[in-house]
């Protein structure tokens, strides 16, 4: 209902998608600009790809990007709940949904802040190549507005309960061996990423493997204390054949 009364709806598509090295959510960033490092490509939509409107972009060096949790599903008949358990306070924690980004709410629209890279307007599709992102690959993009530092930084904002877990990082043993199956232009962005801690907030057992798809590998790892040692990169099409029993 609007001030008049009356309902009223917004209907949605997307201006573009974006390409990122995600295919999974594990292992996604909780906020993006933690990990500098990782890049994406957003690529317009026949028609919305105009230079035109993209002309001005390359004077900004950050944008919002407003985007949807397509990845986000609901357990059958459940609508939205006004509270949710966010993973940083152990999953155990109840908040209310708006006040966190969790993605199950009664929107799905998720809202980033990444650094610009390059326009590239000069072919077909237009394309924007951004940094820090915490996106899956794939995610449809509802929007794109400038970063405006006297309008959106706020220095003196109250961080919440998230004052508490924005410190949380860990030390990461990544033997060289193992880093050097990955893309060169991979190897930080990686390693940063495991920094962040990957795993739910309630999660605790040092016997136990956890795994995050990156780049078109599998990075396998294990947890003690606030070690984290990588124990085993494959690459994906190598993983899969090992799970459909064929010999890699």
């Amino acid at each position: 209902m609007n001030e008049s009364g009356a309902s009223s709806a917004l209907m949605l598509s997307p201006v573009a998608y974006i390409r990122t090295d995600f295919p999974d959510k594990f292992g996604l960033p909780r906020q993006s600009g933690l990990v500098p490092a990782l890049t994406g490509e957003i690529v317009f939509l026949p028609e919305y790809s105009q230079p035109e409107a993209v002309r001005g972009m390359e004077q900004f060096s950050h944008l919002w990007l407003i985007w949807g949790f397509h990845a986000a599903e609901r357990p059958a008949g459940k609508g939205w709940s006004a509270t949710v358990r966010p993973p940083r306070l152990g999953g155990n924690t109840r908040m209310g949904v708006f006040a966190t980004r969790s993605p199950f709410r009664p929107n799905p629209l998720g809202l980033s802040c990444v650094r610009l890279e390059a326009v590239c307007a000069d072919a077909q599709p237009v394309r924007l190549m951004v940094s820090g992102i915490d996106l899956l690959d794939g995610t449809p993009i509802y929007d794109i507005k400038p970063y405006i530092p006297l309008a959106d930084c706020k220095p003196e904002a109250a961080e919440g309960y998230t004052a508490a877990t924005k410190q949380h990082c860990l030390q990461v043993n990544f033997p060289a061996k193992l880093l050097e199956l990955l893309p060169p232009d991979k190897r930080t962005a990686a390693a940063e990423l495991l920094r962040q801690d990957p795993r739910p907030g309630y999660a605790d057992d040092p016997e136990r493997i956890y795994g995050i798809s990156f780049a078109g590998f599998d990075i396998r790892f294990t947890v003690s204390g606030e070690a984290l040692t990588v124990c085993e990169v494959l690459s994906l099409k190598e993983r899969s054949k090992q799970k459909n029993g064929k010999t890699v």
